[in-house]
């Protein structure tokens, strides 16, 4: 990019800040920066077909940037003048975004130490099917191990072949039982991973060629962990440990504690967390639970977790905690805070919000001399407006029933939908403190669909 000349095209009252923000940008970025200001007052005013006859680019222009609000074909411009014309940003302040300059090395979140096991619950009480295609669901979430989740005081006579049938699959299980009998044919199926051992199955169960997660007899007895540890040494049994994370009102902050200690007590052992008890037991979004407890096992060194997606709120567990393990990786490592990486665990709200004003808004509405429909969401309102009129509301009903009666023709079918589906979009976005605009769909963090929105360049249709 170093060298290139680019124009950037804005309307009047844009003039001034984009300036600014150019200015900077250039330097920082390596190109020479251009500003063509039209006749117009506002950028989202303006189409291509009106800028063939009215706009004027430099020999030495390599591409045009222009507004993202603006409206035609690109094409028209290419052919005129000869160069790339691009849609920007709809917000001049985002071009530092658009341009890269906000991380010009992008952030590596490949890497995690957390080890993620997705427990399939009661287990013995699903097809084959059923579990092939809920474990395929986990591994796709990020799951690296297979949890088969079994019934206490029932026997699974088909554990042994449901665990060969994941294995030659391409996944790694684990067994939770404290059945021998479900637990040797899993392991002789190829289980790699036992849940879990204590006291009263230590005899066989360190004979076993798995892995052990030792527990301790009561959650809130390291004394009896300790006994447990001390015989599978003795045994020369692979294992780790789990102290068990504890409910919200039934000791949640003295079993955090118990983690804290046993990593001081255990420096080398290798530590898991049962997160599902806080993410499945509390009726709170999970998202932000799943990313403390990534942090707490990040900093205490806890390299595995247990989880599942039983409860609906806690339906996206797995890939929440995924992205939280990558994104805590990041930030311990490079003594970094979690801030401003990455924004996919922002689900409910956006990270920032951009709004028009009331200046450019009135500006724009009495401007406009078309009638197709311009919709913003900001400072507590919905704002619709085309040549007919500039309405605002914060009921998608009455604000739909006032456009509509001002309207110069009466809606189409298509306009109807249109505006409806936009208008509530609109409302909802208000309500979550989202961003909205026009055509495109909400952010929903790492929920949110692929591809472009399906509504893009409807609002042009006419009536």
């Amino acid at each position: 990019m170093t060298g290139e000349r680019i124009l950037f095209v804005t309307g009047r009252f844009a003039e001034e800040p984009l300036r600014g923000v150019v200015g900077q940008l250039a330097e920082q970025a390596g190109f020479v920066a251009d500003v063509a200001v039209t006749k117009i007052s506002v950028a989202a005013l303006l189409h291509a077909d009106w800028l063939v006859g009215q706009l004027e680019v430099g020999a030495a222009v390599d591409r045009v940037v222009l507004p993202g609000w603006c409206q035609g074909d690109l094409s028209k411009l290419e052919s005129q003048f000869g160069v790339p014309f691009e849609l920007g940003p709809k917000d001049l302040f985002d071009l530092p975004a658009y341009f890269g300059s906000e991380q010009k090395e992008p952030v590596d979140l490949s890497q995690y130490s957390i080890e993620v096991l997705a427990e399939i619950n009661h287990a013995p009480r699903m097809t084959d099917d059923e579990i092939v295609a809920l474990a395929e669901h986990y591994r796709s979430s990020g799951a690296d191990l297979i949890d088969l989740g079994c019934i206490p005081g029932e026997s699974w006579s088909h554990v042994g072949e449901v665990t060969k049938q994941l294995i030659d699959l391409g996944f790694r299980v684990s067994i939770d039982s404290f059945d021998r009998v479900e637990v040797e044919a899993a392991v002789d199926a190829g289980a790699e991973l036992v849940l879990s051992c204590n006291q009263s199955n230590i005899d066989w169960a360190s004979q076993l060629d798995a892995e052990l997660v030792a527990i301790p007899e009561a959650p809130f007895s390291l004394e009896s962990l300790e006994q447990t540890v001390q015989r599978l040494s003795n045994a020369n049994a692979r294992f780790r440990i789990d102290p068990i994370l504890e409910p919200i009102g039934f000791g949640f902050a003295a079993s955090l504690g118990r983690y804290f200690e046993a990593r001081k007590r255990w420096p080398d052992l290798d530590i898991m967390m049962g997160i599902g008890n806080l993410t499945e037991l509390t009726e709170v979004d999970s998202a932000g639970m799943n990313f403390l407890l990534a942090g707490i096992c990040e900093e205490l060194g806890i390299r595995s977790v247990l989880t599942t997606e039983v409860i609906n709120w806690a339906r996206s567990s797995v890939r929440e905690f995924d992205l939280a393990r990558r994104l805590t990786r990041h930030s311990v490592q490079n003594r970094a805070l979690p801030k401003h990486v990455d924004s996919q665990l922002v689900v409910l709200r956006d990270s920032k919000l951009n709004n028009a004003g009331e200046e450019v808004l009135t500006t724009l509405a009495s401007q406009i001399t078309d009638p197709n429909y311009r919709i913003f969401a900001e400072r507590g309102n919905i704002h619709v407006m085309n040549r007919d009129g500039y309405w605002q509301g914060i009921d998608p009903f009455e604000l739909f029933q006032r456009v509509r009666e001002n309207a110069e023709k009466p809606l189409s079918e298509g306009h109807t939908f249109y505006l409806g589906y936009e208008v509530c979009k609109a409302a909802t976005a208000l309500r979550l403190g989202k961003q909205y605009v026009q055509d495109e769909e909400l952010d929903w963090g790492f929920l949110s669909a692929d591809g472009e929105s399906q509504a893009s360049g409807r609002h042009n249709a006419e009536y």
